[in-house]
């Protein structure tokens, strides 16, 4: 035995940015599992966001794709995805065009809206709450 440590014991690969590799899985598990493996401030963000959503919406469905955390409601499509890049953490609202007010960052995508938190910036819950409960209201993106 070499010493060196086993790709169990490193944990999932980070990807460009930071973003966790974590297989393709549905429920909360992986999800889970990304959150823990996001480096560094990102994933006490993570935690916040996901205690978030599972309050705001109880019957919230959780899966993990393309390396991405997804929450969404059975029979109508995902809501919200979560990314971890270099210098921030992304949410995607995939319906977010039709959220009042709208998430401020454009996509190439007309109904998607995306939203940018930086380290060291406090969490705008009742913000956050209120595109959650909207968008979870709305019909989501079937994309798998």
């Amino acid at each position: 035995m070499t010493g060196k440590p086993t790709d169990r014991t490193r944990g999932p690969k980070l990807l460009s940015g930071g973003n966790p590799q974590i297989p393709k899985a549905d429920g909360d598990a992986p999800v889970q599992d990304y959150i823990a493996a996001m480096p560094g401030w990102k994933s006490t963000i993570g935690r916040q966001l996901d205690a978030l959503v599972v309050k705001l919406v109880p019957d919230v469905r959780k899966a993990v794709r393309w390396n991405c955390p997804f929450y969404g409601i059975e029979g109508r499509g995902w809501f919200l995805s979560l990314y971890c890049f270099t210098k921030y953490v992304k949410l995607t609202f995939h319906n977010g065009a039709s959220l009042d007010p709208p998430p401020p960052i454009d996509s190439k995508h007309p109904a998607v809206r995306y939203f940018k938190i930086l380290e060291g910036e406090l969490l705008d819950e009742a913000l956050l709450a209120s595109w959650i409960k909207q968008a979870a209201a709305l019909p989501g993106e079937q994309c798998f």
